[in-house]
């Protein structure tokens, strides 16, 4: 039968099963590939999980649970009037090297921020929220730091306060693994620890 040339023609060299359906049988067809299966839909009336999810792993018993890593410190010196500036210089050293904004919060022990206070006289629904999209840096007090989420970098700006070694404290407590501390080396090394 000669070949129609719309139909395509199969070289002896193909690649696959080289099969001769017996006498009466049909051609068996190729296996699929093996690669990860296509979710099936669910069911109706079977609600849940379409697989069973393995079972969590426990700690043996006589081993103790991994310490969380330490957060890093480090100090900048600045005089209380100077705790904010140092902290605005550092949070740009920050950000030029390659932070994202959203990892950093900068607390305030004594007045705030002035973007704290601009941000706060349009309600404190509309500064929270700003928290918690975690799109930006977000600058908050020693007052207000407790409500505050855990990010991996805090700049805290020792710039005064009835309890500075309390926020101090609460600063080290939000980080994840690094706080900047701008302010005197002294009263932050008698907080934080003589290793500052």
């Amino acid at each position: 039968m000669p070949l129609i040339p719309e139909e395509p023609q199969i070289h002896e060299s193909a690649q696959g099963p080289r099969v001769t359906p017996a006498a009466g049988r049909s051609a068996q067809t190729p296996r699929p590939v093996p690669g990860p299966r296509p979710v099936a839909p669910p069911r109706p009336g079977r609600p849940g999980p379409l697989r069973p999810t393995p079972p969590a792993q426990r700690t043996p018993r006589d081993t103790a649970p991994a310490a969380p890593a330490a957060v890093q410190i480090q100090l900048i010196p600045a005089s209380a009037d100077g705790a904010l500036d140092a902290a605005e210089e550092a949070l740009d050293l920050l950000l030029e090297s390659g932070r994202a904004p959203g990892d950093v919060l900068v607390v305030t022990t004594g007045a705030q921020h002035p973007w704290t206070a601009h941000e706060l006289s349009f309600g404190e629904a509309s500064y929270w929220a700003q928290h918690d999209a975690r799109d930006d840096v977000f600058y908050t007090d020693a007052a207000l730091a407790s409500r505050a989420a855990q990010r991996p970098v805090v700049v805290v700006a020792v710039n005064g306060g009835p309890d500075d070694s309390a926020a101090l404290l609460l600063a080290r407590s939000k980080a994840g693994a690094l706080v900047i501390a701008c302010g005197d080396p002294q009263r932050i090394g008698s907080v934080l620890g003589a290793g500052v």
